[in-house]
């Protein structure tokens, strides 16, 4: 309903007035990324938590919740192929396109222990999906009429993100928090814990609501400038709900932690799987079917992108390296090209 809305608004305004919208969306999501990242880096030395956990964690919560607000929508309006892909989608954005981009453009430090845990558990989920996701009495009609994800493994997945987010919180108070003479917040100057929270939520709301207004705006003006829509459509809609993942990453290695950008995008993949795809799952009453395209393309895409990332995080010595951006990015172009050859 909401989204309606804000598509019949903007394609009422002039292209003047639009472009004042893109300016006033893009300055609240930058000044909403700045509250996020200041903030999560004040509760890690507040804590004394690794930013990477906190990323993973609190961050990434905040960020993926676009997601599942549109993937559960799909599924109870019976579009499981726009639920599932929307989770599936994100997972490849996050990883090809977001992380590849944070690794270019500024520093992303590797704790290996604290990495390798969460790469590891995002290597897992990933590959939980798909296995409960293929129909093991009808294979051989799997690439006809698909699959499905049923609503039991979607209860299963939101009581291991459960236990998911128990045991970060667990591995949180034994994990030695980064040292606050390095960040921009002094260790005794950090906010209180009630007040970064509240500043961080807010934060979110900025970044989601400028990214909600701001790519109707763009695909909107684009249309008027006479852009092809097979165009916008593989561009601004294909990754406009990891937008928050977007801002919050740049914003991150911008600031000098880039622990929290990696943080994020693990942790929201994670997230992807068990929060976005299992609670879509849980409000459909047979499950969520899985259309054949999910494993021709999708599947492989998502697994294939999360490989050439562990790859690079058990090659990395003190921190990504600009090779494996590329990589990362090569990565994710093969998957948006191979959207429209298989």
């Amino acid at each position: 309903m909401f989204e309606a809305y804000l598509q019949s608004l903007v394609e009422s305004l002039p292209t003047a007035v639009l472009f004042l919208v893109i300016g006033g969306s893009l300055f609240v999501i930058v000044k909403g990324a700045d509250l996020l990242v200041d903030h999560a880096v004040g509760l890690s030395i507040r804590w004394g938590v690794p930013k990477m956990l906190i990323g993973a964690t609190i961050v990434s919560v905040g960020t993926t919740l676009p997601e599942t607000a549109v993937s559960v929508f799909a599924a109870i309006k019976g579009s499981p192929g726009l639920a599932l892909g929307n989770a599936v989608g994100s997972i490849i954005a996050n990883t090809g396109l977001i992380l590849g981009l944070a690794v270019l453009l500024g520093s992303v430090p590797v704790e290996r222990r604290l990495v390798n845990r969460q790469s590891w558990i995002q290597v897992g989920s990933a590959v939980l999906l798909v296995v409960v996701s293929v129909p093991y009495r009808a294979t051989g009609s799997i690439m006809v009429r698909g699959g499905g994800l049923p609503q039991w493994a979607g209860a299963a997945f939101l009581i291991i993100l459960g236990v998911y987010l128990w045991r970060s919180i667990t591995w949180s108070r034994s994990e030695p928090g980064e040292d606050g003479a390095e960040s921009s917040f002094a260790a005794d100057q950090a906010p209180r814990a009630v007040t970064a929270l509240a500043e961080m939520v807010f934060g979110v709301v900025m970044v989601v609501l400028g990214s909600r207004v701001l790519i109707p705006a763009v695909e909107v003006t684009a249309v008027r400038l006479g852009t092809p829509e097979a165009i916008i459509a593989a561009t601004l809609v294909a990754f406009g709900t990891s937008l928050p993942e977007l801002a919050t990453a740049i914003t991150a290695v911008r600031k000098g932690h880039g622990e929290l950008a990696i943080g994020n995008v693990l942790g929201a993949n994670v997230l992807n799987v068990l929060f976005v795809s299992g609670a879509a799952a849980v409000v459909t009453g047979g499950g969520l079917a899985v259309p054949p395209e999910f494993y021709t393309l999708y599947f492989p895409s998502m697994l294939f992108v999360i490989a050439v990332l562990r790859i690079g995080i058990v090659r990395a010595k003190g921190e990504l390296g600009r090779g494996l951006g590329i990589a990362l990015l090569l990565a994710y172009a093969v998957t948006v090209v191979a959207g429209y050859v298989v």
